[in-house]
């Protein structure tokens, strides 16, 4: 739809407003507190034939040592394939990693004991078919970089958990946003 614009004395019409707020782009859909020293951290229900692709977002906590944060959706421990390019804030060549096959996407964000964050999109989790990753944001102390990937098994996911990839994640929140379809 159109982005409409309004004069000054114009009315605005109840109909106006829902039709505009229920073509809005991201919709908040649920959250989940991160506890105290665990090492991973589930959401369930973030997924749903409403949407057909999501933004995930790790915000506030801390991790106890500076680490990777994974991501396997639902209770899938194979099929992970993705490739991350980074670089050391000390040296510019740029380093890559690539993988195929793994148990999770392992660079789905990360963290120190000065904060931990994720920063994804995944396009299809409910579909029953492959879901596409892409993660905008990755980095440690030393490095960072971005990462995407697909997940090969055609399954419908509804939930998806988080893993300290080394030691503990403590608090934060993990929110859940859904595209809206067109």
């Amino acid at each position: 739809m159109a982005v409409q614009t309004f004069t000054a004395g114009q009315i605005l019409t109840a109909a106006d407003t829902n039709t505009y707020l229920a073509n809005s782009g991201l919709v908040y859909i649920t959250s989940a507190t991160i506890g105290n020293a665990v090492s991973t951290v589930n959401v369930a229900s973030a997924f749903s034939s409403t949407y057909t692709n999501y933004k995930i977002v790790v915000a506030g906590g801390t991790m106890s040592t500076a680490a990777p944060i994974e991501l396997k959706l639902g209770a899938s421990t194979t099929g992970y394939n993705y490739a991350l390019v980074y670089a050391s804030f000390t040296t510019a060549t740029p380093l890559a990693v690539v993988a195929a096959n793994t148990s999770s996407f392992v660079f789905a964000g990360g963290g120190d004991t000065t904060g931990a964050y994720c920063n994804f999109e995944l396009l299809r989790p409910f579909d029953a078919a492959y879901t596409q990753y892409s993660s905008t944001t990755y980095g440690l102390v030393t490095t960072a970089g971005f990462n995407s990937g697909i997940h090969k098994v055609a399954t419908s996911y509804t939930d998806f958990t988080l893993i300290a990839n080394s030691g503990t994640l403590t608090g934060g929140t993990i929110t859940v946003y859904g595209y809206r379809k067109a």
